[in-house]
């Protein structure tokens, strides 16, 4: 029984130091461009989904059926998430297209789990994922908002999505908001009325979230006026 425990000890001993050759010898890959495995997403997926049933399996969930919650929930989410979960008629970005594990896309697909995991993770955030912890600067009320208006994300028509986002107040989280942040949202409240306007399609979207980045009136069509004018000449693909 001694000889099984010295040889199981050595056996691990031996698979640990191969583990740090490993790990020092810079062989394992961390680049955004090179998945992991099968296996090591199946573990790391597993892992992600248990801590946040686990987590939240006592939060209490409010009513999320308030009109006037999804209407504020809509101006923060187009704010803080849709350049990574998009937007309906919106198409894919940089930075949905540049993060690993890829963000899932919360217009066409199913929102995974429970209410409660969701204000959970917008909390929280997800770690080496690029999902922050919203909560740091944002209050609670503000984040059931959110989790109010992705209830009714999945398969939304892009009118439906315009004409929430122009009703809501933009970009507040009761406090903790940037300066930049908090200024740019004022002067496109005092500069350009909210208004609903219907969307002829993606592209037309796409187009009025460009014109509404660049807090001009959406008329302007002066080339220094544009968002991406004078950024264009240096960032190019």
């Amino acid at each position: 029984m001694k000889k099984v425990l010295v040889g199981m000890c050595l056996a691990f001993m031996v698979l640990l130091a191969a583990g740090a050759g490993v790990i020092y010898s810079g062989v394992v890959s961390v680049a955004a461009d090179d998945p992991h495995g099968p296996w090591v997403y199946g573990i790391l997926e597993t892992a992600r989904d248990r801590s946040i049933e686990s987590h939240a399996s006592d939060i209490a969930t409010p009513s999320l059926d308030d009109e006037a919650m999804k209407v504020a929930g809509a101006g923060n989410y187009a704010s803080m998430c849709a350049s990574c979960h998009l937007a309906p008629g919106m198409q894919e970005t940089e930075l949905s297209k540049g993060l690993y594990p890829s963000p899932p896309n919360f217009v066409t697909s199913d929102m995974h789990g429970e209410p409660g995991e969701h204000f959970w993770v917008i909390k929280h955030g997800i770690k080496a994922s690029g999902m922050p912890a919203w909560g740091k600067s944002m209050q609670d009320e503000y984040i059931w908002q959110m989790v109010a208006f992705m209830q009714e994300l999945p398969g939304m028509s892009a009118a439906r999505y315009t004409a929430l986002v122009a009703a809501s107040d933009g970009h507040q989280h009761g406090g903790g908001e940037t300066a930049q942040s908090s200024s740019s949202h004022h002067d496109d409240d005092t500069r350009q009325p909210h208004r609903a306007k219907e969307a002829d399609g993606p592209a037309d979207l796409q187009d009025s979230y460009e014109r509404k980045g660049s807090h001009e009136p959406e008329g302007s069509d002066r080339a220094e006026d544009h968002p991406h004018s004078s950024h264009d000449a240096e960032h190019q693909h």
